[in-house]
This record gives structure tokens, C-alpha cells and sequence, in this order.
């Protein structure tokens, strides 16, 4: 089975310095064959493996958050007896499922909130182009009375104002 870089690295951190634990206790956490790290281990050493993440996989809090809601999403389809080698498998613990759904509830509550200041804002530009649009027709309107009436003193009086 193939695990993700950050699964591994985080296991190899585990039984490196400083933290120094046995393979075997570190093995039992992840549900992994002691057998399994000492093989990372022994690639480390002979520099086969390295504990950068220069393979480009992002650690889980680097992940976008499109890729955290099809995660999580994933997670509520998998039985609680296959969540841990699911886990693994995305190089994931669980507590970063939590974490996500309250920073994907945070992302959505700040969007809602600028949404809704977003068009109040724009309810207020509306109203304010109703009241100019209304100025305008009472303002043409006056002027076309105001033609209206020169005209029709014209035609009655003949008389032509000089421009």
C-alpha cells in the first residue's frame, strides 16, 4: 500500500530525534507494520528518502480548501472500521477533519457576511439611482411644460424670442 509523503514523514519524526520513540510504539499508533518504517528508515539513512517535502505534496493544513471539502466530504463515506487506513492513505489525522469543517464553516460564515454587506450596499446604490432617476423625470418634465408653454405663448402672442 502506498502512503502519502506527510503520513510518512510524520511517522519518521516520530522515531527520529528529538522525539526518539520505539518503531514498535510508533507502529501501533499509525496501524502500521514496524517492518514498514524500519524500511523508510533504512531509505532515509541511504538517502533514498528525505523529510523535505520536495515531492510538491502540500502538508494537510497547505491543501486548498476545495480539496479540504471533497476530504471531508470523503470522510462521511468511510466506515469508522476503514477511517484509519483512509486517513493514511491522504496522509491526513484526525484531527485535522475538525480543524477543516471549522475553517470551511469560517470561510462560508466571512462569505455570507461580505455577501450580505455586499447587497446592502448595493440595495443602498439602488435607491439612491431611484431617487436621481425620479429628480431627472420631474426635471424633464418641467422642461417640457416649460417648452410647452413658450411655444404656446408663441403661437398665441407671435411673438419669437431672440436666442
Amino acid at each position: 500500500m502506498k502512503y502519502s509523503v506527510g503520513f510518512r514523514n510524520s511517522v519518521l519524526r516520530k522515531v527520529l530525534p528529538p522525539e526518539n520513540r520505539p518503531v514498535a510504539q510508533v507502529a501501533r499508533e499509525a496501524g502500521l507494520s514496524p517492518v514498514t518504517i524500519n524500511s523508510w528508515l533504512s531509505r532515509l539513512k541511504d538517502g533514498k528518502l528525505s523529510l523535505d517535502q520536495e515531492d510538491g505534496e502540500p502538508t494537510p493544513s497547505q491543501r486548498p480548501a476545495v480539496e479540504k471539502l471533497k476530504l471531508l466530504l470523503q470522510s462521511r463515506t468511510v466506515g469508522a472500521d476503514q477511517k484509519g487506513e483512509w486517513l493514511r492513505q491522504n496522509g491526513l489525522h484526525t484531527e485535522h477533519l475538525p480543524l477543516w469543517e471549522q475553517e470551511l464553516e469560517g470561510l462560508v460564515t466571512d462569505k455570507q457576511q461580505e455577501l450580505k454587506k455586499e447587497v446592502t450596499e448595493l440595495k443602498k446604490k439602488i435607491k439612491q439611482l431611484e431617487k436621481e432617476k425620479q429628480r431627472d423625470q420631474k426635471a424633464m418634465a418641467e422642461a417640457l411644460a416649460l417648452l410647452t408653454l413658450k411655444k404656446k405663448f408663441e403661437d398665441l402672442y407671435g411673438v419669437e424670442e431672440e436666442d
